[in-house]
C-alpha cells in the first residue's frame, strides 16, 4: 500500500494537502494522514504551514527546503486577522485535558479525529441542527484548535455512520471503562431508560405506552456509576420493547466489558422474576422498587401499614419524614431477601386531602373514601442485601442522577430532536451525545464547589473573543465573572497563544 497527497478545498479557493499512509489494524485498512497544510504550488511540491512555515514535500524525497524567496508570500499569511469566540472552546479543552478526556475523545476516529472534536464542541457550545455546524465554525476558536475539521452538512453523516461502527465504539467503551473503573468493580449501578421520541422510518422507532403517555419512539437505555455520578455505558431498543425485557442483556453487555457490577439500583419497571433470578445467579446485587400492582406488594402493605405508620418507626430524609421498617422476604428464585416497608407521611397527608375534598362534593360515602386512602403515601423497596432502614432511602434514590443525566442529554447537548436516517449513523449520535453529556458533567463536577454551573460558564466566557494575527492569537482582557471561573476550574486565561500548539503555549 503505497502513499499518495490528499488534496481538499478550503475558503476562498485555497486548497490544503495531507499525505495519507495506509495500513492494517486489525485487518482493516486505515490511514494515518500528515497534515501538509495550505497549497502553494501542487506540481512543485510546495506547502505552507504555521510550524514549518513554507517547504517543499515530494513521496519519493520528503520534506524539503524551498529553493525560492518567500517572503513576500510569508508577509501576506502573516497579515491574515480574524477576530474568533475564543472563551468557550478555551475554556472546554482545557477541563478535557485536564481531566484525561480529550486524548481519549481524540483518539476514537484515526482519519478523522478533528471533525469528531469540532461535531463534539458544537454539540456542547451551541444549540442547533448539525446543519449549521461548519458555519459555527467558521467563527470560533475551535477552528484553530481542529485545522483539519470538515464538518459539512454532507460530511456530518459520515463522521457519524463511522462513530456508529461497532468496533470502534467496543474499543472506545473498553478504554473509557478500564480508565473510569481501572479494576472492573464498582461500588453500585443505575440503570433507567427514557423514550427518544421521533418519527424516522426505521425499526427503532415503535409505538410505546409508557406511565399512560403513549408515543412513537426508540428507548435509550443508560447505566450509571452510583459513586461517580458518571454514565458508563449506554444501550438502544425499538420503542416497543419494555424495560423489563432489556435487563438481561444489558447485564450481560457490562460483563462482557469486564464490569464486575456492585449494588445495582433499578426502577419498578425492571422487576420481575425472570429478572430476579438472573440477577441473583449472576451474583449482582440489587435494590428496586416494588409496583403496587404486585401481589407481594398488596400483601406486604396489608400486613405492616399499621406498624410502618406507627411514630417508633419515623426516619428523616431530607425535607420528608418517612415511616420505614425493614422485613425479611423470600425472593422468586427461593432465596431470601429485604422489603422494606415505608410511608411518606407529608405526600399521605396531601393525596388524602386531595381525594377527601373531591369526594365530600362528590357524595362519596364514607367506607369508600375509608377504602380508598387507605394505602395512599405507602411504597415498597425490595433488595437481595440488608441495609440499615435509615440509609435505604438515600441509597435508591441516587437513582435520580440518571434523570439529571437524561435532563443533561435532552437540554443541555441536543440529544433530541433525532436528525438522523439509519441505525448506524443513530448509534453514532448516541456516542456523540454520550461524550459531550460526560465533557458538560465533567465541567459541572469541576465548578460544584463555586457558584457556577457548566452552563452559565459556557455563556459567560462566550462574550471572550480573541483576534488571530498570523500564528499569533491575541486575547481580549477577561471580565471579573471569567477570572472567578478559571480561578475556581484552576486555569489561567493567556493574554497570548500561539497557534498550532496544544494550549497555546
Amino acid at each position: 500500500m503505497t502513499s499518495h497527497i490528499h488534496v481538499g478545498p478550503l475558503k476562498n479557493g485555497a486548497r490544503y494537502a495531507e499525505v495519507y499512509t495506509p495500513k492494517r489494524v486489525d485487518g482493516k485498512k486505515v490511514n494515518n494522514p500528515v497534515y501538509l497544510g495550505k497549497v502553494i504550488d501542487l506540481e512543485k511540491g510546495i506547502f505552507y504551514n504555521r510550524q514549518r512555515g513554507f517547504f517543499k514535500y515530494t513521496i519519493e524525497a520528503g520534506f524539503e527546503g524551498c529553493d525560492f524567496d518567500h517572503r513576500e508570500l510569508k508577509t501576506d499569511a502573516e497579515k491574515e486577522t480574524r477576530i474568533l469566540d475564543f472563551g468557550s472552546a478555551f475554556l472546554l479543552e482545557q477541563v478535557l485535558r485536564d481531566c484525561g478526556y480529550y486524548d481519549l475523545f481524540h483518539g476514537i476516529l484515526t482519519d478523522r479525529a478533528d471533525s469528531l472534536m469540532a461535531l463534539l464542541f458544537y454539540r456542547i457550545l451551541e444549540h442547533g441542527g448539525y446543519a449549521s455546524a461548519e458555519d459555527w465554525l467558521e467563527g470560533s476558536y475551535a477552528k484553530i484548535l481542529f485545522p483539519r475539521a470538515q464538518i459539512k452538512s454532507q460530511r456530518v453523516s459520515d463522521i457519524l455512520s463511522e462513530l456508529g461502527d461497532e468496533s470502534i465504539q467496543r474499543r472506545f467503551f473498553q478504554k473509557y471503562l478500564n480508565a473510569e473503573i481501572p479494576e472492573g468493580r464498582t461500588t453500585g449501578l443505575l440503570i433507567d431508560s427514557t423514550g427518544l421520541p421521533n418519527d424516522i422510518d426505521f425499526y427503532l422507532t415503535a409505538v410505546n405506552n409508557h406511565n399512560g403517555k403513549v408515543s412513537n419512539e426508540a428507548r435509550l437505555i443508560l447505566v450509571v456509576d452510583s459513586q461517580s455520578k458518571r454514565p458508563l455505558f449506554f444501550r438502544y431498543n425499538p420503542g416497543n420493547v419494555p424495560d423489563v425485557s432489556t435487563l438481561k442483556a444489558t447485564i450481560a453487555e457490562l460483563k462482557a466489558l469486564r464490569v464486575d457490577t456492585g449494588m445495582t439500583i433499578l426502577d419498578a419497571g425492571y422487576f420481575s422474576e425472570k429478572n430476579v433470578v438472573a440477577l441473583c445467579d449472576e451474583h449482582v446485587p440489587f435494590l428496586t422498587r416494588l409496583s403496587p400492582n404486585r401481589k407481594l406488594y398488596k400483601q406486604l402493605i396489608s400486613e405492616h401499614s399499621a406498624a410502618v405508620l406507627d411514630d417508633s418507626s419515623i426516619v428523616r430524609y431530607p425535607g420528608r419524614l418517612v415511616g420505614i421498617r425493614r422485613y425479611d422476604v423470600t425472593l422468586p428464585n427461593g432465596r431470601g431477601g429485604f422489603a422494606y416497608v415505608a410511608v411518606d407521611h407529608e405526600r399521605r397527608h396531601q393525596e388524602w386531602s386531595r381525594y377527601t375534598l373531591d369526594a365530600l362534593e362528590d357524595g362519596i360515602d364514607i367506607t369508600r373514601r375509608k377504602e380508598k386512602t387507605r394505602n395512599q403515601g405507602f411504597f415498597v423497596l425490595i433488595s437481595s442485601e440488608a441495609v440499615e432502614p435509615d440509609e435505604i432511602l438515600p441509597l435508591y434514590y441516587t437513582r435520580q442522577v440518571v434523570e439529571q443525566i437524561f435532563d443533561v442529554g435532552k437540554n443541555d447537548v441536543d440529544l433530541l430532536p433525532l436528525r438522523v436516517h439509519s441505525e448506524k449513523t443513530f448509534r453514532g449520535h448516541l456516542l456523540l451525545v454520550f461524550l459531550a453529556s460526560l465533557s458538560y458533567l465533567m465541567l459541572n463536577e469541576r465548578l460544584k464547589d463555586s457558584k457556577f454551573n457548566a452552563g452559565n460558564a459556557l455563556f459567560i466566557f462566550r462574550n471572550l473573543k480573541c483576534k488571530v494575527y498570523g500564528s499569533s492569537i491575541l486575547v481580549k482582557e477577561p471580565v471579573k465573572k471569567m477570572n472567578d471561573i478559571s480561578e475556581a476550574l484552576g486555569i489561567s486565561i493567556p493574554d497570548k497563544l500561539v497557534e498550532g500548539k496544544p494550549g497555546g503555549n
